[in-house]
């Protein structure tokens, strides 16, 4: 059973998907309280009545384009209380980009192919609607490789790095120390690290701010 049972609205055109989806999450024990297939259905229905999360493709009719993405951006601005899955079939970084514009966390974004894998599925959804940020290490190692070497990051080690990127993907320190095969004081004493040198600010959720600057740039 999950950590807590969620209301969930869930948007993808994709009839086959949408139902395999509300099946996966109902079996788990959370509320598919609406499933629909289009951006404006999404926002009207999240309006009338706000859900703990939204799952949503990021291309939807009529233009197949971000209309996904779109209504996930307006839903955050109006109730920010509200985790935001974005559900992906390639590679579309742009798209996270702008999402994470108008986020301090509550946001996840996964490649449709993660779906298969159900228990990381359903782990970076009890995330997200803990606050915290997911996103897919495809997409993760990908943001690596076009890094800005002018940017915040700069001043980061490259094992620093390793660790801010495995934070991205949702893990929490025990898992880190073990994808690096290395104690957990020593991912503590890196994440402290991290922390200083992006001087982020205590008072906020500095495990989200650090994983949305790497995310950022």
């Amino acid at each position: 059973m999950p950590t807590r049972r969620l209301s969930i609205v869930l948007a993808e055109d994709s009839l086959l998907l949408r139902e395999g989806l509300a099946s996966i999450l109902d079996r788990a024990g959370h509320e598919v309280r609406d499933a629909v297939g289009d951006g404006d259905a999404l926002l009207a229905v999240v309006r009338k009545d706000p859900p703990d999360m939204v799952i949503t493709d990021v291309r939807m009719p009529p233009g197949h384009s971000d209309e996904g993405l779109r209504a996930a951006a307006e839903i955050r601005a109006e109730l920010p209380a509200i985790g935001i899955l974005v559900l992906s079939q390639y590679v579309a970084d742009a798209y996270l980009s702008s999402l994470l514009e108008t986020t301090t966390g509550g946001i996840g974004y996964l490649l449709k192919d993660r779906v298969g894998h159900v228990t990381e599925f359903l782990e970076s959804l009890d995330r997200v609607a803990d606050g915290g940020t997911v996103v897919d290490p495809e997409v993760v190692r990908q943001l690596l490789a076009r890094r800005r070497n002018d940017g915040p990051l700069s001043a980061l080690t490259p094992r620093e790095l390793e660790v801010l990127a495995l934070m991205a993907e949702g893990r929490v320190n025990g898992s880190i120390a073990e994808q690096l095969v290395v104690s957990e004081a020593a991912v503590r004493k890196h994440v402290g690290n991290i922390f200083a040198k992006l001087r982020l600010d205590e008072g906020l959720d500095r495990r989200v701010s650090a994983v949305l600057t790497y995310l950022r740039g």
